[in-house]
């Protein structure tokens, strides 16, 4: 049997485009404490840590077939897991611009109307929410990035190691899906 621990990450990343488990497990048990101990730093939660790695590595199984053959096993992790942790930051980001919102709205006298409206508004930023997170992992990523980050293209494209077109592409994507989901009355809030 061999020992996956002397092969190096190119080995093991052609392995495991082949669907190799084993080389999966030994890029598994390589990196997880690495990661763990780089998100940890930026997140202050180990739950949220868990989180984040468990979907990454269950991602990059999922995914294998797609890896280049001269992907750098290192910074692709890295870079996956530094993704995840800005989402993260943006959904706290989102999150806390609810509660500000909810408790202006306690601080305040509210009429029948202004609550009607304001349920409505939450339920509508809840299901876009729950369409944005249903895009692909990379659109999804581009539109945060330039809808709740206000990221401009080329920054997103420098950010995601992008072309302007792919981020241009992403966009455009995007916004159809989520009008086709959502009507055009909703997405006309991200323009």
């Amino acid at each position: 049997m061999a020992d996956y621990r002397t092969y190096t990450d190119q080995e093991l990343t052609l392995l495991l485009k082949s669907g190799n488990h084993s080389a999966y497990a030994e890029i598994y048990n390589r990196y997880k404490k690495l990661l763990y101990a780089f998100a940890l730093k930026r997140l202050d939660s180990e739950q949220e840590v868990e989180d984040i790695l468990h979907e990454l590595f269950l991602s990059l199984w999922n995914r294998r077939t797609q890896l280049n053959d001269n992907t750098l096993l290192a910074p692709y992790l890295y870079n996956a897991v530094r993704y995840q942790i800005i989402n993260v930051f943006s959904k706290r980001k989102l999150s806390e611009r609810y509660l500000d919102s909810f408790n202006e709205y306690l601080n305040n006298e509210i009429s029948a109307e202004e609550t009607d409206y304001l349920i409505r508004h939450k339920e509508l930023a809840a299901l876009i929410e729950k369409e944005i997170a249903a895009l692909p992992d990379k659109m999804r990523q581009v539109f945060q990035l330039s809808r709740q980050d206000g990221y401009s293209r080329k920054q997103i494209a420098a950010e995601l190691e992008l072309s302007e077109e792919t981020v241009k592409s992403h966009m455009h994507h995007a916004l159809k899906i989520l009008k086709t989901k959502l009507g055009t009355m909703s997405v006309l809030l991200f323009l």
